[in-house]
């Protein structure tokens, strides 16, 4: 099984740059057609409408932008807030973006212990099985390539996240650093050793992503390092020489290219930049009208990558 730090390596340099796009959709922001489309007939419950409208908002950004980027993170509380058929529009997105090449992170922050975890893992990474006494099934529910988690638990919290990684390709994103205003309150903790929280967490990947490392000298263990934070992202680099950073922060929360920059290796690697907001509502951006939100969509891809070109 392909190391999941090697596909998206690839992915990256045959796209020519480290391009995330967060599917992050609001119903109030979807253009009013698209939600026009999903209520006709009268047949729908209102939360299949909203989730049909979503799904549809969603696939006209992946089109528009999936010859561009190699990555799509769709955040799962915009869709959860729609319940059962939300999910359903999740899974439906997940799909959609990898039939059409890109790779996917399921931005769910999961995080448990023992068989919690374990769950968890297999529904986001790996197959589940049913009916052992009957003829037997085993298939992916979410199959995300990957999945954002959350380390506060510690090793027996990501230990089954690891083992499906391995197991079916996949890799994972750790909290460390936040890109939030807060994120000081527990991770700038300083210990008793003068390390800080999130240092002390990065050691953590760093170990736990030591025996996983692919052919690009990287670990499918990754993690999540805010734009917000460029003095400690840059602590982190050396920290974590061979995990992967997600980073958010670029754009909207004020993050630009200058401040990403040491979130990466020198070989211009090591790193993927969210961008959410300022991608998928482009349209506000450029004063386009919404049903342009794809051709919106992709100007402020093209625009994005010429900035991160400037210091990679």
């Amino acid at each position: 099984m392909e190391n999941f730090a090697d596909r998206l390596v690839e992915a990256i340099k045959e796209k020519g740059n480290p391009i995330c796009v967060g599917l992050d959709p609001r119903l109030d922001k979807i253009p009013a057609e698209i939600k026009r489309k999903a209520i006709a007939g009268g047949d729908k419950t209102p939360l299949a409408a909203a989730a049909d409208a979503v799904l549809e908002f969603n696939k006209g950004t992946i089109d528009a932008v999936a010859d561009l980027v190699p990555v799509v993170k769709p955040q799962i509380a915009f869709y959860e807030i729609f319940g059962h058929e939300g999910v359903r529009a999740y899974e439906e997105t997940l799909k959609y973006a990898k039939e059409k090449g890109l790779i996917t992170i399921a931005d769910a922050k999961r995080n448990d212990i023992g068989s919690t975890a374990e769950a968890y893992a297999q529904a986001f990474l790996g197959e589940v099985s049913f009916f052992e006494d009957a003829d037997e099934v085993i298939t992916p529910i979410f199959d995300a390539d990957s999945i954002t988690i959350n380390p506060y638990l510690g090793w027996d919290g990501v230990k089954p996240f690891v083992e499906e990684c391995a197991k079916y390709g996949k890799g994972i994103f750790s909290l460390v650093k936040t890109s939030n205003p807060s994120s000081g309150d527990l991770q700038d903790l300083e210990m008793a050793d003068g390390r800080s929280i999130y240092e002390v967490v990065g050691y953590l990947l760093d170990s736990w992503g030591a025996n996983e490392l692919g052919k690009s000298g990287y670990s499918f263990v990754g993690a999540v390092v805010g734009a917000t934070y460029p003095e400690q992202a840059a602590k982190l680099r050396e920290i974590m020489p061979h995990n992967i950073f997600l980073v958010p922060g670029y754009g909207a929360q004020g993050g630009g290219a200058e401040d990403v920059k040491p979130c990466f290796n020198k070989d211009g690697l090591g790193a993927i930049v969210n961008n959410s907001r300022g991608i998928i509502f482009a349209y506000e951006k450029f004063e386009m009208a919404p049903s342009e939100y794809g051709e919106a969509a992709r100007r402020a891809v093209l625009e994005m990558k010429e900035d991160l070109a400037r210091v990679l």
